[in-house]
């Protein structure tokens, strides 16, 4: 099985719809000019389809690009919509949680308390 390592810092989410005609050249070219990030930056770069049932993610390793996609049969991805901003970044666990199923905009950790004593 090949997914996205839970260590990665940071994953960069396109919040529209892409085109799945697309494929490397077309959504690198995507990255550097709608996103405004570094196609080149060996980060992912997550994309969904308008009937959110398909994820295509493209990287840079090395000396090429890779692209990964996966589709689902029934049920359809989690995808952000209330988001001020065209890009939405992720942890690589919170990528998985995606691929998954959950919705990860909702996934809220407990606040974290500070204290300085036990008395």
């Amino acid at each position: 099985m090949m997914r996205p390592s839970n260590a990665l810092p940071a994953v960069y989410l396109c919040r529209e719809i892409v085109d799945f005609r697309k494929g490397i050249n077309g959504l690198a070219v995507l990255v550097e000019e709608a996103l405004e990030l570094d196609p080149f930056s060996e980060q992912l770069f997550v994309f969904c389809n308008r009937k959110r049932d398909k994820i295509k993610i493209l990287y840079w390793e090395r000396n090429g690009f890779c692209l990964w996609q996966k589709r689902l049969e029934r049920a359809r991805f989690k995808w952000p919509r209330k988001v001020d901003s065209d890009v939405v970044t992720l942890t690589g666990q919170q990528l998985n949680w995606l691929l998954d199923g959950y919705d990860v905009m909702r996934l809220q950790p407990h606040e974290r308390l500070h204290f300085r004593s036990v008395l």
